[in-house]
Order: C-alpha cells, then structure tokens, then sequence
C-alpha cells in the first residue's frame, strides 16, 4: 500500500512538474525568448548607433556646404573654379622601365637589341 501511495505521488508530481518545465509558458521558452530578446537589442544597439551617423551626416549636408564640397571633390573628382589640379603620378620601379624600354620599337638599332 506504501509503495502504490509513493508511485501514485510520484506521478502526480511529473505531471505537475511538466508544464514548469515543458511547457506553453514553461522555463525552456522562457530561456528561449531571454536569448532572443539579448540577441535583438545588440542589433538595434548597432543600428541606433547607425542611425546616429547618419543623422549626423544629413544635419551636416542640411546646415553647410563643407560636407557636400567635400563629397564632391571624393567622389565625383570636382574642383572649384580658377583652383588649379596637380596629378602626382609615381615613377615606375626600375624592372618595368626596363621592361618597356626592351618592348619599344625605338630600342632597336639596326635590328640589334641593346
């Protein structure tokens, strides 16, 4: 008689400790939904911060002319009237002189190469 009592306790208390555990409410969708809620504000933190750039910019472009002369010139390769442009071009490294002097028609003299 003791021993059904234990079992029938038991078993009442599974069935209680299931819906704890288990289920619509239950501690696992609990520790679900904490972890996604974490997951979610790191990616409105990212965004805000975004959007805190952005809106910097916009004011920017919206109260002065230095962001929109400044876009011009990098990305549009404007300059201001009567401003003079110098282009500084690297010299090449002494192999491809060396390769273009030997591929130049001017290199030859009488059909010998120097």
């Amino acid at each position: 008689m003791r021993r059904t009592v234990t079992l029938i306790l038991l078993a009442l208390l599974l069935l209680l400790q299931y819906p704890l555990w288990l289920g619509k409410g239950g501690w696992l969708k609990v520790w679900d939904l904490n972890r996604q809620v974490e997951s979610q504000q790191q990616v409105n933190q990212q965004t805000g911060t975004r959007n805190a750039v952005l809106d910097a910019e916009v004011r920017d472009l919206k109260q002065g002319t230095a962001a929109i002369e400044e876009r011009a010139r990098s990305e549009l390769g404007m300059i201001k009237r009567d401003e003079i442009f110098y282009q500084v071009l690297e010299t090449p490294s002494a192999q491809t002189a060396e390769k273009q002097a030997a591929s130049s028609p001017a290199s030859t003299v009488s059909g010998v190469p120097k």
